[in-house]
């Protein structure tokens, strides 16, 4: 087995290939100068298993197209499986056609990967409207999710918590990690009366005076939506505020509004690279490839 990566992800991929004691070999990714990509490997990969570790963010597109330039590389110079570990799959939120002429990107994706990747690891993987990763990809998926390792943390940090998803889609997140913490926990549901008028409530009512309030949700993108419920905990008399996200991509000055707005903590996974990482997802892609080379 070599371990690889696209230029994200590089230090978890280091960290996961010293874990395994195999070989950790960096791509060599520049561009002529007419902009075309150059990609280069630096070990014999034919007859091996190669894992690309690459999280699709930053640069989506620039990740995706690596990913695809190193796999089928991969595969020409004889490699004998391409492996995925993408801790942040982008691209699955754009799920449908929302409005006519739109390209429906997740199944896009999707399309090219199943074309040059034999297997593919995620980390809680943003699914609405497709039951399984299976509704897109032909290849073999495995979907891991962090919720075990965010309750852990919860539980040796934080005193006396509550947990809020801030929308209905973040329920699934919510639920689970209150039950391994042992605490109450609801979601906000939003009602909109106008363009500009927007109310949320509890779908279940529970108290949070006083209490240490821990807004968790898959993806923190501009933070808009955990600002709404930072606001809904400080009137309720929220002791403490806490953001926890799994994938962190504070775009549009999303963590520098988050900070102002009020919150005490804003943390994340490290399935994307970046300063709020406190939780270290590691060891569930690790025992996902241990598991592999057992199979062969």
């Amino acid at each position: 087995m070599i371990i690889t990566s696209c230029g994200n992800s590089k230090q978890l991929a280091l960290r996961i290939a010293r874990k395994l004691n195999v070989t950790y070999s960096p791509l060599t990714i520049s561009a002529f100068p007419d902009g075309d990509t150059y990609l280069k490997f630096n070990a014999v990969v034919k007859g091996k298993d190669l894992v690309l570790v690459q999280s699709f963010q930053p640069s989506p597109e620039k990740s995706l197209l690596s990913v695809i330039w190193a796999a089928e590389t991969a595969k020409d110079l004889g490699a004998k499986r391409v492996i995925l570990v993408a801790p942040y799959l982008a691209y699955l939120r754009q799920d449908k056609r929302f409005h006519p002429g739109e390209a429906v990107s997740s199944r896009i994706m999707a399309k090219h990967l199943n074309s040059c990747i034999n297997k593919i690891v995620t980390l809680d993987p943003h699914l609405h409207r497709y039951r399984s990763l299976k509704d897109i990809f032909t290849i073999s998926t495995v979907k891991l999710t962090a919720n075990k390792l965010i309750g852990h943390y919860i539980q040796n940090r934080i005193k006396d918590p509550v947990i809020i998803g801030p929308d209905w889609e973040s329920y699934q997140w919510a639920e689970v990690i209150a039950r391994e913490v042992g605490c109450e926990h609801t979601v906000l549901e939003k009602t909109r009366f106008s363009s500009r008028r927007v109310a949320s409530r509890m779908v279940k009512d529970i108290s949070l005076r006083g209490k240490d309030v821990i807004i968790v949700d898959d993806i923190i993108s501009t933070g808009k939506t955990m600002i709404e419920a930072l606001k809904k905990a400080q009137k309720a008399g929220a002791k403490s505020i806490t953001a926890i996200g799994v994938h962190g991509l504070f775009v549009e000055k999303g963590l520098e509004k988050m900070k102002k707005a009020g919150f005490d903590q804003i943390i994340t996974t490290n399935c994307i690279e970046h300063p709020t990482n406190r939780i270290d997802v590691m060891p569930l892609i690790v025992e996902e490839l241990k598991k592999e080379r057992r199979k062969r």
